[in-house]
């Protein structure tokens, strides 16, 4: 069976997760509107929570260009909970515990912290049209500013 490759213009690869909304997310729940997916390393940590608060800042007008925000981390729903709630986010942080739609997306790459080399996830964002085509890819994104791209390319679909 052949693998599924990332492409921009092509169709987002499928997956579904457990979501802080309760049950499952899957890609195809939003059709109709565009989907933008940011995956970060580790909820309470202070780059991903200045992320998570840029997105959420913005969340009005991501709503008004018909775009829908979800964060997706290796914790666990649990986790998730607790941080969406402290943080008052308005979308919705999906479990991938066992990281297989992080290594879907080709988003677990190797670190570097403090001189100590690991396997973790590379702050990413994917922005999906309301047909499910992959049509904008971020990586190796750095937060200042990041979230404002991201509505200005959601806003021009």
């Amino acid at each position: 069976m052949a693998v599924k490759k990332l492409c921009v213009g092509k169709a987002a690869l499928p997956f579904s997760l457990p979501s802080t909304a309760g049950g499952t997310f899957t890609p195809r729940q939003v059709a109709g509107k565009n989907l933008v997916m940011y995956f970060y390393p580790k909820d309470n940590t202070p780059g991903c929570t200045q992320e998570g608060v840029d997105f959420a800042a913005l969340a009005p007008a991501f709503k008004k260009a018909r775009t829908l925000i979800v964060g997706i981390s290796g914790d666990t729903l649990a986790a998730h909970e607790k941080f969406k709630t402290k943080m008052q986010f308005p979308f919705e942080l999906l479990a991938d515990e066992d990281r297989a739609v992080c290594k879907l997306y080709d988003v677990i790459q190797e670190k570097s912290l403090y001189g100590r080399k690991f396997m973790g996830i590379e702050r990413s964002t994917f922005l999906i049209d309301a047909k499910g085509v992959l049509q904008r890819e971020w990586r190796k994104v750095k937060v200042k500013g990041h979230a404002a791209e991201v509505l200005l390319a959601a806003q021009a679909l």
